[in-house]
């Protein structure tokens, strides 16, 4: 009961640096395109702020590059946790085709729209500096 009292400032503050760090990674060289309901390059845009009261913090991140490009951002990150399960108040990052679909065949994973660029980051409620800092040192060792 004691979480449920500070829930909604928590969702907010995990919107709100999501759509920083979005904004941020969809204007870095090193990324092809960046999947977030908040931003208006989302294919759904319209739809989310139809239907959603806010964007939530999940972001589909495609660099330029493929699988090894992926693998170097999870290993250079320092702030957002390695994590296959995504949601919490600190920043978690994973990279499914090396991660929680690795077993599965290329085709089979790509067919499914996961990407060998493909990083998935649950933004957290750190400082939103702090983490697009984090972001961009681990983008400059790609």
């Amino acid at each position: 009961r004691r979480g449920l009292k500070t829930l909604g400032i928590r969702i907010d503050r995990a919107q709100q640096n999501a759509m920083e760090v979005a904004k941020f990674l969809e204007n870095h060289p090193k990324v092809e395109r960046v999947l977030y309901p908040g931003l208006e390059s989302h294919p759904q845009y319209t739809i989310a702020t139809r239907q959603m009261e806010g964007p939530g913090a999940m972001l589909s991140i495609f660099l330029k590059g493929g699988f090894e490009e992926g693998v170097k951002l999870m290993e250079a990150v320092k702030l957002p946790l390695l994590a296959v399960s995504l949601g919490g108040i600190e920043s978690l990052i994973q990279h499914p085709a090396s991660m929680t679909h690795s077993k599965l065949p290329k085709e089979v994973r790509e067919s499914a729209g996961i990407k060998d660029e493909l990083v998935r980051l649950s933004v957290g409620i750190e400082d939103v500096h702090d983490l697009i800092d984090d972001l961009k040192q681990a983008l400059e060792k790609i």
